[in-house]
Order: C-alpha cells, then structure tokens, then sequence
C-alpha cells in the first residue's frame, strides 16, 4: 500500500490560512538579507535566533521581528515565490494567504512619507510571484489583507480601504482579515469596517477564539466573519458548536500553531477530532510553518497519526478545504470532483 506521506502529498488541497510573513524560513530569512545593499547579510544563526519564543506573546513579537527584515518590493517577489515553490511540492492547488499589511504599515512609517508608493510597489512584486506561482506551479492564488486588532480603528481602516480601492485593479485580492492578540481587543469595534468592507466586495475573516473564550468567536460571527481562524475554544461551548454546524461556517483549524503558542496544551488534546465528528466544516491549515515547524503536509499526517483519521477523512478534509475556499463555484466543483475520483 501507498505510504501515507505519499498519499497525503498527491491528494489535491487548498491551504486557507496562511501568512507570507510566516513562512520566511531562516534559510529564506539569510537568502533576504543578502539581497539589501545596505545591510549586512545575517548569518544561520542570526536568522534562527528571530525565531525565538516561548509563548502568544514572544511569536508576536517574533513574528514583527522578521517582517522588519522584508525591505523592499524584492524581498517580499522572493519570499513570496519560496512560498510559492513549497506549497506546490505538498499538493497544495490553491492558497488564501494573508499579507499583514497592519504590521507593515506600523513599522514603515518613514518610508511611507519617503515613498508614499512603496506598498504599491511591494504588492506589484507580490502579484508577480503570484502569476509565476500560477504559470509554472500550476498554484492559484488569492490575497487577504490583515489587519492588527491591537492597533488603532484608523490603522484598521486604512488597511480595508486600500484592499477595497486596490482590488479594482487586482481581483486576486479577495478580503479582509483581522489577526492580533485578542486579548487587548475583540471584533465589535470593527463593525462598522466589515460593513463596508462587504459592500465593496470583499469577503470576510477573522482570528477568532484562539487566545479568548467562545464568546469572542460569537463576537466575530456578530460582525459578519465568513471564516473564523482558529476557534479553539468553541469546544467549551456545544451551543455554539450546533450554530456554526448549521451555519456551515468554516474553520481554519491550525493544531501546531496551537501547541507553540501555548493555546493548547498537546497535539492529542487539540479540538480537531471532535469539531470533525460532530459535523463542522473544518478546514486543516499551518498558519506559520516557519515559526512553528509544521507545513499543512505535516497537518494532514499529525491528523492521521495523533487524531486517527483514516484517508477517506483525509480526502473529506482536503474536500473542505476547496469548499470554504473563495474560488469561484466552478472552481470548487472541479477540484471536489478530482478529490472524489483520487486512488
């Protein structure tokens, strides 16, 4: 029989949560620096000690660390290529990845008022390795647009409103989201911007109920969110279960992100396994392979070694992934029925 390594890499799948930022590899991460003129390339080492952390906090903290290395519109065209390359060799056929614009434009106010055009020049070399990813990879691709829950409303609205004006020029932009420790702020203030933000089109996300209680994945259902990112703690609340089973709400599931993060104690006590038999839409993800260790590849195989599911409930995971996708129906159906016919 095909091993199940084997099997999970050639089975078709989608990967909906995703940041760009997070999977720069040290490797990548030295690769970067050698590019900048004026800044001394980094040593192996110097790029694995950014990736130090020991708790929700220290990854943020982290995680702002490394975008700091992301200078220009040529290292975000590289970065996102390796992405690119490494999501092809696990099967992966489309990806929704988030660019953590919040987190950019905090931290390059004064390249800002240098060049009031840099991000346009940053998301041209973004589409670029899209376009590659998409003609040589075989990979679609759509951008979501993240924003800092933690920041300002303003530096939320900035974010949503460059990603509704852009996306009439780039219609692989395809939503909103909004990431951060929710912990300092929950969804209600955001409204009002997810409000608009559906107006102009955009679809809705939301990282939800991974360092809080249920009640801020119910906060996030009360703005609007389509697809909730992590929703760990919904298992403490069989009420809420029931409601996101009936509302066919998507779950962006991310098991080792959870452990390294503190979220939840071990693999084996991840929710993964209960939200699946009770009839969730679950969709299995990495969130930040670089800072966690864990590819979606990897994803697939801990469900089948720590939570027991058999390939037929892979295949099902790899079926939802298509379906909480935003590709368009035809797109879904046609990847739904390769999965259906997979041997």
């Amino acid at each position: 029989m095909e091993s199940i390594e084997s099997f999970i890499r050639r089975l078709p799948k989608a990967e909906l949560h995703l940041h760009l930022e997070g999977t720069i590899t040290p490797a990548t991460l030295v690769e970067l620096s050698a590019q900048s003129p004026d800044a001394r390339p980094m040593t192996f080492t110097e790029a694995e000690a950014l990736y130090a952390y020991s708790d929700f906090t220290g990854f943020l903290q982290a995680f702002k660390t490394v975008v700091t290395e992301l200078r220009g519109p040529a290292e975000y065209e590289l970065a996102a290529w390796r992405m690119l390359q490494k999501l092809a060799e696990q099967g992966v056929r489309h990806a929704e990845v988030y660019i953590s614009v919040g987190v950019i434009f905090r931290l390059r106010p004064e390249e800002d008022q240098a060049d009031p055009d840099i991000f346009a020049r940053i998301f041209a070399a973004l589409e670029r390795a899209r376009v590659r990813g998409e003609r040589e990879l075989g990979i679609t691709l759509y951008w979501i647009f993240d924003a800092v829950r933690h920041f300002t409303i303003p530096e939320a609205e900035r974010v949503f409103r460059l990603a509704a004006s852009m996306r009439k020029e780039y219609p692989s932009i395809i939503g909103i989201g909004l990431g951060g420790d929710e912990r300092q702020c929950g969804s209600a203030p955001f409204r009002a911007l997810y409000r608009e933000a559906a107006a102009a089109g955009l679809r809705l996300t939301n990282h939800a109920g991974e360092t809080t209680g249920p009640e801020a994945i119910r906060e996030a259902l009360g703005i609007g969110s389509e697809r909730l990112g992590h929703a760990v703690s919904a298992i403490q609340d069989e009420t809420l279960m029931e409601e996101l089973k009936n509302r066919r709400i998507p779950l962006e599931l991310n098991p080792t992100s959870n452990v390294r993060t503190g979220v939840c104690p071990a693999l084996a006590d991840h929710p993964i396994r209960r939200y699946f038999d009770q009839g969730l839409l679950v969709v299995v993800n990495s969130d930040d392979p670089a800072f966690f260790g864990a590819t979606v590849e990897d994803e697939y195989r801990m469900a089948h070694d720590v939570h027991g599911f058999t390939r037929e409930e892979l295949q099902r995971l790899a079926e939802n992934s298509f379906r909480a996708s935003f590709l368009p129906e035809v797109e879904k159906q046609r990847w739904l029925d390769q999965i259906d016919s997979f041997r």
